[in-house]
């Protein structure tokens, strides 16, 4: 293939060639070829997104200019961590507690179901963008994989340092028994190298018998105690209610809707979050147009019908146009309108109807199918971000000649999990320690069964064939027998120490990821071979 490439006198060779080869060779090729060549090869465009990456950077970017371009793709996707932990925060999060309370689930079902989707939601759909080519599903093992390591170690061992306690015996052997179950299958899966329609389904299978365990296991609990757990809720927004009864008019609840800046904090915020703020301003005024938001802990549950009326026009239309990149969106009925301007069309009917039927002060009856929408607008526009950022994590593979493995246990590992990070210390440091190491494990549970099994499963959907997993070199043993160790040593040392945290052994687990990590690079850049 190589001397194909190097004899390039007949250019009709030289596509036939190209078909068949690997996007990487790209860095192998002349400047002047490299545009031609993404063109071309089929390996280059089969990513999914609204934008071709290599296409972009090897025919619009000068060659001396790819360091740009590779900077700005870095700096642009990883500006969105804050957007995406306030997306779930403040839309996707809430949309599901209203649906597990219109649903009446208990508070273990919906925290190993719905709320654990809500936390894992980034991994979840990156797995899945990376499942959907053959080329990226070694980004998918390498997030789910390193994801793993960082929350089982950094992120516990923080825990530990920050507030030494002792876990709850039952639930963290539990969990840690079918997270290792979990870690073995696809140890297995890999060393087969394909998975089968009834092996992803066996995935979704022990997620089920997973939250089949934990609810028996709380009922039994609750029985020995004779007692039921309760919760009650409150909301701290009567502080700043008016005392005078005041009637806002349809504008001014529209623009008050909209409006992501709170006057009572902006005051005291720092001139660096000011400015943080200012920059995340159009994407959250994006989502508050588009995602309508149901939130059971107010008292109107977050009604506001003019904001509302328009979510039944831009959901949908935001709907259609993202998924598969507006594949279907953009196709023409009898040749001639678009799909999605009939889309806008019932939209604007519906949308119409509603506001001439209801009044601002009470919320339809109705009003909980908006939280259904938010909760599928929310799924299609994470969705869409993870293939952005599983494109250029793809292209950053191709230019650095970085395996997609190592790119899923560094780069998508670190920024699907950096938010759970900050979330359980926080939670630690507030005096729930076993809160937070329970979110450590049941979290990655959901996002390595859901990450694997749905992401193949509708991979063999669309293709009616058994999904590739090849390992890319023994970066993935090392990355498979790394999560497995740790696991076993955490089954073995914590009861050892009858279930207390200690420092030392939050000392312990961050070293042992600094181990891993530096070993990992190293088997990466062949300076350690097996």
């Amino acid at each position: 293939t190589s001397s194909l490439i190097g004899m390039s006198g007949v250019q009709t060779d030289l596509c036939i060639c190209w078909s068949v080869l690997q996007c990487d060779v790209v860095m192998n090729l002349s400047a002047s070829q490299r545009c031609e060549f993404v063109k071309n090869t089929p390996d280059c465009a089969s990513d999914e997104g609204f934008i071709k990456y290599p296409v972009v950077t090897f025919c619009l970017f000068p060659p001396n200019l790819l360091p740009l371009a590779i900077t700005l793709y870095v700096r642009t996707h990883l500006a969105q961590l804050p957007n995406s932990v306030y997306f779930l925060n403040c839309f996707f999060c809430p949309n599901l507690s209203a649906i597990s309370s219109t649903l009446r689930l208990t508070h273990n079902v919906a925290g190993v179901t719905f709320l654990a989707l809500g936390n894992g939601a980034p991994d979840v759909f990156s797995a899945m963008a990376a499942f959907s080519h053959p080329q990226t599903a070694g980004l998918a093992i390498g997030a789910l994989f390193g994801a793993g390591i960082f929350v089982t170690t950094v992120v516990a061992g923080s825990i530990a340092l920050v507030k030494p306690f002792t876990v709850a015996s039952r639930p963290f052997l539990r969990d840690v028994i079918f997270y290792m179950a979990a870690v073995f299958w696809t140890f297995i899966i890999l060393y087969k190298g394909h998975i089968s329609m009834g092996e992803a389904v066996g995935y979704l299978g022990l997620y089920i018998a997973y939250v089949l365990t934990v609810i028996v296991s709380a009922y039994i609990y609750n029985r020995q105690k004779h007692q039921l757990n309760g919760s009650a809720q409150t909301s701290d927004d009567g502080e700043y209610e008016p005392l005078l009864p005041y009637t806002q008019s349809t504008a001014q609840i529209f623009l008050n809707a909209i409006n992501p800046v709170d006057s009572r904090t902006w005051r005291r915020q720092h001139w660096s979050a000011k400015v943080l703020k200012v920059i995340k301003v159009p994407v959250e005024v994006l989502l508050l147009l588009t995602v309508p938001v149901v939130d059971a802990d107010k008292e109107d549950h977050n009604w506001k019908r003019p904001l509302n009326c328009l979510h039944i026009i831009t959901g949908p239309v935001v709907c259609v146009l993202s998924f598969q990149s507006g594949k279907y969106g953009l196709l023409l009925i009898e040749g001639e309108v678009p799909v999605w301007v009939l889309i806008l069309c019932i939209g604007v009917f519906l949308s119409g109807i509603v506001f001439f039927t209801t009044t601002n002060e009470r919320p339809p009856r109705y009003h909980f199918l908006y939280s259904l929408l938010g909760f599928v607008v929310s799924m299609l526009w994470i969705s869409t971000v993870a293939s952005e950022i599983v494109s250029v994590l793809h292209l950053l593979g191709v230019v650095l000649s970085l395996s997609n493995t190592v790119l899923g246990l560094t780069l998508l590992a670190w920024g699907n999990s950096i938010g759970d990070c900050f979330a359980d210390i926080t939670i630690a440091r507030q005096g729930y320690p076993r809160m937070a190491i329970s979110a450590c494990f049941g979290g990655i549970i959901f996002n390595m069964l859901f990450g694997v099994g749905l992401g193949c499963l509708l991979q063999i959907f669309q293709t009616n064939n058994v999904v590739m997993l090849e390992p890319e070199g023994m970066l993935c043993w090392v990355l498979s027998g790394a999560l497995g160790l740790s696991l076993v040593l955490s089954f073995i040392l914590v009861p050892l120490q009858c279930f207390h945290l200690s420092r030392v052994y939050g000392i312990f687990l961050l070293i042992f990821y600094i181990v891993f990590l530096l070993v990992a690079l190293l088997t990466e850049f062949r300076v350690i071979q097996f």
